[in-house]
């Protein structure tokens, strides 16, 4: 996924009220952004980070600048979860998620489930595969990507709507997006949402195929590059 235009580089004053965030221009001026991401986002936004806009041409829209990346001294982060169904999408048509690949069909935004729509449903046939995609940002402190970073009530029912698809006959899978390159293997992030922790183990234990790829963040784009080892093994404490 590139971007449509280049970014605007500045530098983080805050982030509050969870989609807003203060930023400061290279030549001083101080703007009020949108920020689309409606977790924690803890380690993502340290004061004084560098980060950078986009910009709408829209405008109806209150803030007309848009918070894509955030640096935190060792790689840039995608926090833009409106991002991650795009990158999946690509990574899928481009074979890079082997796992989900030999699909013709590939629909976004398909109802399903309790009055949700399914973020990609791939077909075949009269084969199908419902996948939901999670934007990952968080590092953990012993070094491994987490999700989710706050909890999520959310996320759990869309387990169970995975789970559903499978004992209707299909096959679904939870694909975890890691905006980042600064860390190791994925885990469930038991320590902030247990309950998210153990609804992941038990959609897998139920048929639900859990995958995890880590992007290549650029100011240029975000990519899908390969595949990251999952351990769905309880954190001690937990």
């Amino acid at each position: 996924m590139k971007f449509e235009k280049p970014l605007i580089p500045a530098r983080l004053i805050r982030r509050y009220k969870r989609f807003l965030a203060d930023v400061r221009l290279e030549d001083g001026t101080e703007l009020t952004v949108h920020c689309p991401n409606s977790g924690s986002m803890a380690g993502c936004a340290g004061e004084g980070w560098p980060v950078l806009l986009s910009e709408s041409p829209n405008p109806k829209r209150k803030y007309h600048h848009t918070w894509e990346l955030v640096h935190n001294g060792r790689c840039w982060i995608g926090i833009n979860t409106h991002r991650a169904n795009t990158v999946a999408v690509e990574g899928i048509t481009h074979g890079t998620v082997t796992e989900l690949a030999g699909y013709g069909g590939l629909r976004r935004e398909v109802p399903y489930g309790d009055c949700s729509r399914v973020d990609i449903l791939l077909e075949n046939g009269d084969s199908s595969c419902y996948v939901e995609v999670k934007n990952v940002t968080l590092v953990d402190g012993e070094g491994r990507y987490a999700f989710p970073d706050a909890v999520t009530v959310r996320g759990q029912k869309h387990l169970r709507e995975l789970t559903a698809m499978v004992a209707q006959g299909h096959r679904a899978a939870m694909l975890f997006v890691i905006q980042r390159s600064d860390g190791s293997i994925f885990v469930p992030a038991d320590t902030i949402d247990p309950d998210y922790g153990e609804a992941l183990r038990g959609a897998v234990a139920s048929g639900v195929e859990a995958l995890a790829y880590r992007a290549e963040v650029s100011p240029e784009g975000v990519t899908l590059s390969e595949s990251v080892e999952i351990d769905l093994s309880r954190s001690p404490g937990t």
